[in-house]
C-alpha cells in the first residue's frame, strides 16, 4: 500500500469514526430499519474504500457517505417494494395483501423529508431504547450505533465479557426488525418508558468522548459534543423530568473543563492539576441552571443519580482553587449516590473523596475490599487509585507497582503514557522526599 493510500485510509477511519451514526439515522429514516440501516451505511463506507484513495477525499466527506447510503437504501426500497408486489399479485383475498402492503418509495422519501421533529440521531437512539429489548440490549445497541464504540470497548463499559455483548447485540437488532419498530420519536405521555434508557445511552456517549476507552487521544471531544447537544434536545423535550436536567447539569459542568483537560501535545492533564481559569464558565452557569431547575423539580424527593452526580461536579466547579474543594460534601453526595445507584464504580470514586476529606489512611482499606469485586477484575481505575492512595502514604514500591498493574489494563495510549510516568517518578523505596 503506497504512503497517499495509507493516509487516505487514515482520513476515511477518521471521518467514518466521526460521521458513521449520523448516516445510519439517516438512512434509518428511509429503511426503517436500524440492522439493514447499519449494513447500508456500511456499504457506503466500502464505496468510500474504493473510490476515495483513486479519487481523492471529497471536500463534505459526511454528506457523500449519506447520500451514497441514502442511494443504496432507495435501492433497497425499489427491491422490496416490487417483491412486496410480486406477493401481493399472488394473495387471494383481501387480507393478505393488506398484510403485505409496502410503502411506495416516494411515499416513503416524502415521509421523511417531510417530517418536522427534532433530530436523526435523538430518534435513532429512541427507536434503539425501544421497550420491546431489555435496558442491557438498548443501551449495548445505542453505543455500538451511536458512539461507534467497539463491541469490546462497550464490554469494558459494562464489565462484562465482549461475547456477551456481542449476543446482545445481534439479538436486539433482530428483535427491533421483527417487532417492526418505527424509526420515531415517541409521544410525550410515552416519553417515561424510554426516558432511563436514553438518559444512560447519553451519559455513555458523553464519557466516551471526555477519556476514550482506547485510541491514541485522552479525549474524543466530538463525542462529548454531541452528547451535550442531545442532552440539551432531550430537557427541552421532557421539561418536567428533573433527570433530564440533570443530566444535562452533569455533562454542561463536565464539559467546562475540556480545554483544561490536556496540555498542548494533548497529555492529560488530571482535575486536581488543572488550570481552573480554563475552565469554560458560561457553560458551568448553564450547568448550575440546569441543576437548580432539576432540584426544583425534584422538590423533597430523592435526587436522582444524573443530579447527584451533577451535584458532586458543581461541587468542583464552585472551587477556584483544588485546595478549596468541598471534600465533604462530595463524600455525602457519594453516600446519597450509593444509595440510589449502588455500584463498585460508585464505591471506588466515594473512595477517592473519603481519601481526600479524612486522609489516605482512612480510604485505602475501602478500595482494598473493593479488589475482590469480580466486575473491578479489569479495570484500571481500581489500581489507579490504590496506587495515589499507596504513594501518599509513602509506600512508594507498591504504589510503582500499581501504577504498572493499571498501565497495563488500560488500553488507552495517552493514559497508559500518563500512568508509565507516574510510576517512573515514583521515587525508589526508602528514598528520602
Amino acid at each position: 500500500m503506497s504512503t497517499a493510500t495509507h493516509a487516505t485510509h487514515a482520513a476515511i477511519a477518521a471521518v467514518w469514526r466521526l460521521e458513521a451514526a449520523k448516516v445510519i439515522a439517516a438512512v434509518a429514516r428511509l429503511t426503517r430499519d436500524l440492522g439493514v440501516a447499519e449494513e447500508l451505511a456500511g456499504d457506503a463506507l466500502v464505496a468510500a474504500l474504493e473510490h476515495w484513495p483513486r479519487d481523492g477525499v471529497p471536500a463534505n466527506p459526511g454528506a457523500w457517505l449519506t447520500t451514497t447510503a441514502r442511494r443504496r437504501a432507495l435501492d433497497h426500497l425499489r427491491h422490496r417494494a416490487m417483491a412486496a408486489a410480486e406477493h401481493e399479485a399472488l394473495a387471494r383475498d383481501g387480507e393478505a395483501r393488506a398484510a403485505h402492503t409496502v410503502p411506495s418509495v416516494t411515499d416513503t422519501l416524502i415521509a421523511a423529508e417531510a417530517d418536522p421533529v427534532g433530530d436523526d440521531l435523538l430518534r435513532l437512539i429512541f427507536t434503539a431504547c425501544h421497550p420491546v429489548l431489555s435496558r442491557d440490549a438498548q443501551v449495548a445497541l445505542t453505543l455500538k450505533l451511536v458512539a461507534g464504540l467497539a463491541t469490546s470497548e462497550i464490554a469494558r463499559a459494562f464489565l462484562v465479557a465482549e461475547p456477551t455483548i456481542a449476543q446482545r447485540i445481534v439479538r436486539a437488532k433482530h428483535t427491533l426488525s421483527a417487532a417492526r419498530v418505527p424509526f420515531e420519536l415517541p409521544a410525550r405521555e410515552q416519553l417515561g418508558g424510554r426516558l432511563a434508557a436514553v438518559l444512560e445511552v447519553i451519559y455513555l456517549v458523553f464519557n466516551e468522548g471526555y477519556a476514550a476507552t482506547s485510541g491514541v487521544d485522552w479525549m474524543r471531544p466530538a463525542l462529548c459534543d454531541e452528547a451535550l447537544r442531545l442532552a440539551r434536545m432531550l430537557s427541552a423535550l421532557a421539561p418536567a423530568e428533573p433527570e433530564a436536567h440533570g443530566l444535562q447539569a452533569l455533562l454542561e459542568i463536565q464539559a467546562s473543563r475540556a480545554a483544561a483537560r490536556v496540555d498542548g501535545q494533548g497529555q492529560p492533564i488530571l482535575l486536581m492539576d488543572q488550570d481552573r481559569s480554563r475552565w469554560d464558565r458560561l457553560l458551568i452557569r448553564r450547568g448550575l441552571a440546569a441543576l437548580a431547575q432539576a432540584r426544583a423539580l425534584t422538590g423533597r424527593a430523592v435526587p436522582g443519580p444524573y443530579a447527584l452526580q451533577a451535584a458532586i461536579a458543581a461541587c468542583h466547579a464552585r472551587a477556584a482553587r483544588a485546595e478549596d474543594t468541598d471534600w465533604p460534601a462530595i463524600c455525602a453526595l457519594y453516600d446519597a449516590l450509593l444509595a440510589v445507584q449502588p455500584s463498585p464504580v460508585v464505591e471506588l470514586n466515594r473512595a477517592v473523596a473519603i481519601g481526600r476529606a479524612h486522609g489516605p489512611a482512612a480510604a485505602l482499606p475501602l478500595v482494598q475490599a473493593l479488589a475482590s469485586r469480580p466486575q473491578l477484575a479489569h479495570y484500571h481505575l481500581l489500581p489507579s487509585v490504590m496506587a495515589d492512595l499507596l504513594q501518599r502514604l509513602g509506600r512508594d514500591h507498591e504504589a510503582c507497582a500499581m501504577w504498572l498493574r493499571a498501565a497495563d489494563l488500560t488500553r488507552n495510549a495517552r493514559e497508559r503514557e500518563l500512568l508509565l510516568a507516574r510510576a517512573h517518578n515514583t521515587p525508589p523505596e526508602g528514598a528520602k522526599p
